[in-house]
């Protein structure tokens, strides 16, 4: 099973037929260099699921710096003491600033990875935003670490190991079978990710509000009678 740091050495020395010493090619410090390079390549490949954050701060001005560690223009919702912000293009955001100099509209966005929020808008108190954040590297010191797939998708862990065994075969010259293995890597994240969005037809939205359009004929709300899959 690959689970841990350890297991993911093991295998890579295993199908690659070598050992920490052989040639000086394969030390327990180029190892783990290796792993975590796999492992920050595959954690970035997509916009996995399990690598979604959450980061609150107190909310002081109109410009604040991007969580550290978070991927540029992944914020998807902010809330400032509770109240929902629209995010808009920057250049309508700043647009609006200079139009409508005392707007109070609850909008923000971000730019070169500043978040600009409008402080007219009267909110106050804690600021939280969800977006996408990169994987720090990992402690390759604990043979025990595992990696961002490992309690989520554990087969993204096949993926580090066909991408390391791809590093490997790049150090012995042999560039064809590095490309079999990076092509390997490349089509067991794909398809962790179409897996993983072939579950998000199961996300509907909710519409607010005092009205529900009905199917005059049908007699029941359209919300109800349109499902993907409805016909399996």
């Amino acid at each position: 099973m690959l689970r841990t740091i350890g297991n993911i050495i093991d295998a890579v020395l295993v199908r690659g037929n070598v050992t920490t010493t052989a040639a000086g090619l394969y030390t327990d410090t180029v190892m783990k260099s290796w792993v975590n390079d796999a492992h920050r390549w595959a954690a970035g490949f997509s916009k996995w699921p399990f690598t979604e954050g959450r980061y609150s701060t107190t909310f002081t001005g109109e410009e604040t710096p991007y969580p550290e560690g978070w991927k540029s223009d992944s914020i998807r919702y902010l809330e400032i003491g509770g109240e929902r912000f629209k995010k808009v293009l920057f250049q309508t955001y700043k647009m609006y600033r200079e139009d409508v100099s005392n707007g109070e509209d609850k909008i923000y966005s971000d730019y070169v990875r500043t978040i600009f929020v409008n402080t007219l808008s009267g909110a106050t108190g804690t600021m939280t935003v969800y977006g996408q954040y990169t994987p720090a590297e990992m402690d390759t010191s604990l043979p025990s670490s595992t990696t961002v797939f490992s309690d989520a998708e554990d087969d993204g862990n096949e993926a580090i190991v066909e991408e390391i065994l791809r590093y490997s075969k790049i150090r012995e010259g042999k560039y064809d079978e590095a490309n079999v293995h990076h092509t390997r890597a490349i089509d067991i994240l794909t398809n962790i990710r179409e897996r993983t969005a072939g579950e998000q037809f199961g996300y509907q939205s909710h519409e607010t509000g005092m009205w529900s359009r009905v199917d005059i004929l049908g007699g029941e709300y359209y919300s109800d009678a349109l499902k993907r899959d409805q016909w399996y």
